[in-house]
């Protein structure tokens, strides 16, 4: 993936527990594959289902974007993942690619968390956390943006 292939290139990338490869085989797929709200049998459904019908094969890298080969002009990103998620180890592989392409990125995984801890903020801590990182990356990268005229009045718009 590249710039070259979004007719409007995204600015960021904020990935939270993202699930980059559709041969759902990482090492966290086993260890947390079961009893920890997101079950590898659940990833399994949503996939054939989200490829059935959608028609794309999961080696299209806009399915699975931990196949492509990433280019340094990538948007820079944010990737949250929880220790007790089967997407544990795709998404910091992900990470590790946009790193090793020259991607801007950084890489932080909560420990003690399962998959869906991020949605909630006033019940778990590193909900609060993820979101308050998240927050600030936002503001940082979107407060530089909208310091420029064109990008102020076409959010404006």
């Amino acid at each position: 993936m590249s710039h070259e292939d979004f007719e409007t290139p995204p600015v960021y990338q904020l990935l939270v527990y993202p699930a980059t490869d559709a041969a759902y085989s990482g090492r966290s797929y086993t260890v947390n594959g079961s009893g920890m709200f997101l079950e590898t049998e659940s990833m399994r459904w949503f996939w054939d289902h989200y490829l059935d019908r959608a028609e794309l094969s999961a080696y299209n890298i806009f399915v699975s974007p931990l196949r492509a080969r990433l280019t340094p002009d990538l948007a820079p990103a944010l990737v949250i993942t929880a220790e007790f998620d089967p997407l544990r180890d795709e998404g910091e592989a992900y990470a590790a690619a946009l790193r090793d392409a020259g991607v801007p990125t950084v890489q932080k995984r909560f420990d003690g968390v399962i998959h869906g801890f991020f949605g909630m903020p006033h019940v778990i801590d590193k909900g609060r956390q993820a979101l308050e990182l998240s927050c600030a990356e936002l503001r940082s990268v979107f407060g530089s943006i909208l310091q420029h005229e064109a990008a102020a009045v076409a959010a404006d718009n």
